[in-house]
């Protein structure tokens, strides 16, 4: 029996390996990041972000895009690789600015400031919990605004995460009120990798990760290969249609095909000349550094190119949408906060615990801004 056809090419493969050795040339450069989770979890960054994620890198603010949230903001070179390579706002010269004071490449990705990106990570745990928020926000949006032959607000919220966002407490707590809320919409990728900052990760941890999330009422998946790209894409296709939120754990190499692979020297270490050479050679990546051949860009450009559609078409929608409910889509674009006028519930000197009183205030806001 004939195994399947790939859906993945060998430019594909390509394209894999550029984000890996931007990742690597923008830390060796820096001399400073984190190469080993970037190199082993670019297929996995790769198919999500190529095959399956919507967004504009003309108009990355779009409201109906797909969120993504790297958990593990230290894996940034490879957030900014994706960026570059998708043609948002991001250039070579940036991208060689990286972890520079003032440049738009912080080692950690922060919101607002990169075109893109869209939460500031770095504290484990506290992604994944935002991505969790992201997800609540797209269900009581849609709840809010969606009529009928309108449904403006359908996304996907994105996060991967690592070993050690999923000790954090946080997570274990946004774990459990995602599984409560049952929110379908909402796919986390495990990059799981078996290496922590210290050496290897039973050294610390060895719980059981699946039954931990199934616990939480969570549907969970295990991908053996974190190569394998169209395993990676039928893992995200079947979460897709899930009503639970999803973990998808993939086993990937930190490190993949350098001489340190799988093990702590390559977490947050560049690799240095000697072992990015020997790395170049196991890869066969004849390329200088900063140097990507045009096949790649060529091909990240078929992908933004076919998302065009989407995007058109949720743009033609939205209008009708203005035109129907031009109450509703003001709400929906305003970024004005009202704070006027608001009720007046105490007098100087009484004695109001500081979460009543906050709860009182936040309940004359939502009175007045749908969206909070």
């Amino acid at each position: 029996m004939l195994a399947p056809k790939s859906q993945f090419t060998d430019q594909d493969q390509q394209a894999v390996n550029a984000l890996r050795f931007m990742s690597i040339d923008m830390i060796e450069r820096a001399q400073s990041g984190h190469p080993g989770s970037p190199m082993g979890m670019a297929p996995l960054a790769y198919t999500l972000w190529e095959k399956f994620m919507h967004f504009s890198p003309r108009d990355p603010q779009w409201l109906n895009r797909d969120r993504f949230v790297l958990s593990g903001g230290h894996c940034s070179a490879l957030l900014y690789s994706l960026l570059h390579f998708n043609g948002f706002d991001l250039s070579i010269d940036d991208i060689k600015s990286f972890r520079q004071l003032d440049s738009r490449t912080p080692g950690h990705p922060e919101y607002r400031l990169t075109p893109g990106v869209d939460a500031s990570t770095g504290p484990l745990g506290q992604g994944f919990a935002m991505a969790v928020g992201m997800a609540m926000a797209e269900r009581h949006l849609a709840l809010q605004y969606n009529k009928p032959g309108y449904p403006i607000i359908d996304h996907f919220t994105y996060s991967i995460v690592g070993d050690g966002d999923l000790m954090e407490g946080i997570a274990s707590e946004a774990m459990a009120l995602a599984g409560k809320n049952r929110l379908g919409r909402l796919i986390v990728l495990y990059d799981s990798n078996d290496v922590s900052l210290d050496g290897p990760l039973n050294l610390s941890c060895n719980e059981d990760i699946g039954e931990r999330f199934k616990a939480a009422h969570w549907d969970y998946q295990l991908v053996t290969d974190g190569g394998d790209m169209d395993a990676i894409a039928r893992a995200i296709s079947r979460a897709q249609k899930s009503t639970q939120p999803s973990l998808i754990e993939v086993k990937t190499t930190i490190g993949y095909n350098s001489p340190d692979e799988g093990t702590n020297k390559v977490h947050g270490a560049p690799l240095g000349v000697a072992n990015l050479a020997i790395t170049r050679e196991n890869y066969g990546w004849d390329y200088q550094p900063f140097e990507y051949p045009d096949d790649v860009y060529r091909q990240f450009a078929q992908y933004v190119f076919t998302k065009k559609k989407r995007y058109n078409e949720w743009r033609g929608l939205f209008a009708d949408y203005q035109r129907a409910f031009p109450a509703e889509a003001e709400q929906l674009t305003s970024q004005r906060l009202d704070i006027r006028d608001l009720t007046n519930h105490h007098q100087f000197g009484d004695q109001v615990s500081t979460r009543v009183a906050n709860s009182e205030a936040m309940q004359d806001l939502a009175k007045r801004n749908p969206q909070l």
